[in-house]
């Protein structure tokens, strides 16, 4: 084998070995999502493991390829890392796109913002208005521990409103401020008073645990922020995980080439 072949050879092996830990790392990011979600909202970790799993393979293929000195696996290994490459770049620009629009809105009194649904993108909100899509999401929301956590959580009225909810919370386990409904604790509005606005989410609030807001746009619009937050991070992590893999991708096409000829003339 010429001096240019086993040091191409060289460096395929360790650059794989370097995306074999870049797989590792996505999948254990995929794991840790996973650890901080529950059932309702995990949209991205089983693909992030699955990506994870899936540059995995290939850098096996490429480090096999480049221990057998086999041309064929090494070209397969390029080709698929291409092909992840422009997957994530599509994905990050998409993510980046639908999660723009959504802020949240502030509330005199209180630590945390109430959201509105029209606020999101078009793309969630034909996602969130489909009416399979939330029978499944609030079956799994009522089963969930987001609302009957709260009484436990805060066991007086003060400590309630005191307190800093999350979007599902602050949407889908107690009505609109705007509402105006006294509080009586976590888990137990007055729904004697007149609602003092027209919003249909004030009529479809009930204090029943299994109702709640869950048919409210509220509850719909705490699901997009959480789960725009939740892309937010991800598209993150990919633009990391995109400049990597683009060193690893570029080394390997270089030191494949540097078989036959000189790297400096890629």
């Amino acid at each position: 084998m010429s001096s240019g072949g086993g040091t191409s050879t060289f460096v395929i092996k360790w650059i794989n070995f370097l995306s074999m830990l870049i797989a590792l790392g996505v999948i254990g990011f995929g794991i840790w999502m996973s650890s901080h979600t529950d059932g309702c909202r995990k949209s991205l970790t089983l693909p992030v493991i699955a990506l994870g799993a899936f540059i995995l393979v290939i850098s096996l293929i490429g480090f096999l390829g480049a221990l057998k000195n086999n041309s064929i696996l090494l070209w397969i290994y390029l080709i698929m890392l291409c092909l992840i490459l422009i997957a994530i770049l599509v994905f990050t620009v998409l993510a980046f796109i639908v999660t723009n629009n959504g802020s949240g809105h502030k509330v005199a009194g209180l630590r945390y913002k109430e959201y509105q649904l029209q606020d999101y993108s078009s793309w969630f909100l034909k996602e969130l208005n489909n009416s399979h899509n939330w029978k499944n999401l609030k079956a799994c929301l009522v089963k969930s521990d987001d609302c009957t956590n709260l009484a436990k959580k805060y066991k007086t009225l003060k400590q309630y409103k005191a307190a800093k909810l999350t979007p599902v919370e602050a949407g889908c386990c107690r009505p609109p401020s705007k509402c105006g409904y006294p509080a009586v604790n976590a888990s137990y509005y007055d729904l004697s008073y007149h609602p003092a606005s027209s919003n249909k989410d004030c009529k479809l609030y009930k204090n029943s645990r299994a109702v709640k807001c869950y048919n409210c746009d509220s509850c719909k619009a705490g699901v997009a922020q959480y789960t725009k937050t939740e892309w937010r991070v991800v598209a993150i992590f990919n633009v990391v995980l995109f400049f990597l893999l683009s060193i690893v991708y570029f080394v390997g096409c270089c030191a494949r080439r540097n078989a036959g000829t000189s790297c400096s003339k890629v």
